[in-house]
């Protein structure tokens, strides 16, 4: 969502990494758009490697991969999955990882310790008690 429209918590950070945050919806419309024709979804491509190139009657295999901390607490996406897997980082190498990555706004310093690793821990621990 805009940043305008995004909660901020009781400690001041901007609330992007809770489900309210996403267009959830919009989420499950384009997968279900992909679903029903996804060789005309303008999806990342790539030629075969020679050993498939020889395999004969084959056809195209279409994979969608749908990534994030958040995807499987939200029930409408969990009837689409054939495949589901939730892979995890220790926290060093999470909080490494995000201090790569360039976002608008710009995260602040505090904004993994106070935001995202808490929110991540929050949706985790949900999966484990639903049994998911």
């Amino acid at each position: 969502q805009p940043e305008s429209e995004v909660e901020t918590d009781e400690r001041g950070f901007k609330r992007y990494d809770v489900l309210d945050a996403l267009y959830m919806d919009e989420m499950v419309n384009s997968i279900h758009n992909w679903m029903k024709s996804p060789a005309s979804s303008g999806g990342v491509t790539e030629e075969p490697q020679d050993t498939c190139a020889n395999l004969k009657n084959t056809e195209d295999v279409y994979i969608l991969i749908v990534e994030g901390f958040l995807l499987y607490n939200y029930e409408p996406l969990n009837e689409l999955w054939n495949r589901r897997y939730f892979l995890t980082l220790p926290y060093e190498e999470c909080k490494r990882r995000r201090s790569t990555r360039v976002y608008q706004p710009a995260d602040t310093p505090e904004y993994f310790d106070g935001h995202v690793w808490p929110m991540y821990l929050k949706y985790k621990n949900e999966l484990e008690e639903n049994g998911s």
